[in-house]
């Protein structure tokens, strides 16, 4: 054999690899191919399907001014016909990009076959740990906030898949009125039993507006209580506005000894205020704390005119 005939039998080799090669090659891609519709035979035949999920509500069913109870409701639908459990739920709350919240809740139960279920994902945000992490984030202010969640669960054929969720909203950080009582307003006079009605002043120092529906309180004049109460009130309070309100009350003056005397002549005694307002707010109802330490106010006669002194203000 000459030496010219050597490469054609070195190419032919090579060929004949290459060749090899792309019969493997083809093979293995009949079988994936094979596979695939095995796979999408069952499919069909036995009806598998990816899940899907959305977020149906959000409720603050607790709002105060130390936290806000979140509950998530997240609405999934299993279209196969076996159960398929949720591995896990991951979720983030965030507000312009920074975390405010994250956990995992592992093992979140099972979906029927055929079926839907409403998964409630509780989280709980704590003022405190928000403001004191944040120093921009101030009592009385609303924020922006977006709330994800992955659902992890683990479907036949298909393996463990995420379902991702997205939602966007606004959260209050609430802060408590300031009260002041303005003036007390004799209605009758009697050293055994006073009917009075207490003029008070509103602050509203949030964002948001407040829709009075109820309040109780304690009144203390000179450091003695003379009487609390619960009455239904109703007054509206715009965000960072003022309402006035009227509330009855009754006392005995001959408990007060000489402070009652320094009232009358236009002296003034120190009170104190604490209680609670029921109000509606746009994130739903809350009961606020008010108190008020260290006040001064005046005891005004109802005249028979009905006038009433605009000097007879506070001085606190």
């Amino acid at each position: 054999m000459s030496s010219s005939d050597k490469p054609e039998l070195v190419e032919r080799d090579v060929k004949d690899k290459v060749d090899d090669k792309e019969d493997n090659s083809g093979f293995i891609d009949k079988v994936k191919g094979f596979i695939h519709d095995i796979g999408e035979k069952i499919e069909e035949t036995i009806g598998f399907g990816k899940p899907t999920a959305d977020v149906a509500e959000i409720h603050l069913p607790c709002i105060n001014l130390e936290k806000a109870e979140i509950v998530v409701d997240v609405l999934i639908k299993n279209p196969n016909p076996v159960p398929i459990p949720l591995v896990d739920i991951d979720y983030l709350i965030e507000s312009d990009g920074r975390k405010l919240l994250s956990g995992l809740i592992p093992d979140a139960g099972t979906i029927h076959a055929h079926g839907e279920e409403t998964v409630k994902i509780p989280v709980t945000l704590i003022y405190d740990d928000i403001k004191s992490t944040y120093d921009d984030i101030k009592p009385g202010s609303i924020i922006p906030y977006r709330l994800k969640v992955d659902l992890i669960v683990d479907v036949p054929v298909f393996g463990r898949l995420t379902l991702p969720l997205e939602k966007t909203g606004e959260i209050p950080i609430p802060y408590k009125p300031d009260i002041d009582m303005e003036k007390i307003h004799f209605e009758r006079f009697s050293w055994e039993e006073t009917i009075a009605v207490l003029h008070l002043k509103l602050e509203n120092m949030n964002d948001f507006d407040l829709g009075l529906n109820a309040l109780d309180y304690e009144v203390w004049l000179s450091e003695v209580s003379i009487g609390s109460a619960e009455l239904e009130k109703s007054a509206k309070i715009g965000k960072n506005g003022i309402s006035y309100i009227e509330i009855p009350i009754s006392f005995r003056p001959k408990d007060f000894g000489s402070a009652l005397w320094d009232m009358i002549r236009g002296k003034g005694t120190g009170y104190s205020m604490k209680g609670h307002i029921n109000v509606d707010t746009p994130f739903g109802a809350m009961k606020l704390p008010i108190s008020k330490e260290g006040g001064t106010t005046r005891l005004k006669k109802n005249r028979e005119d009905g006038g009433d002194d605009d000097d007879d203000d506070d001085e606190d």
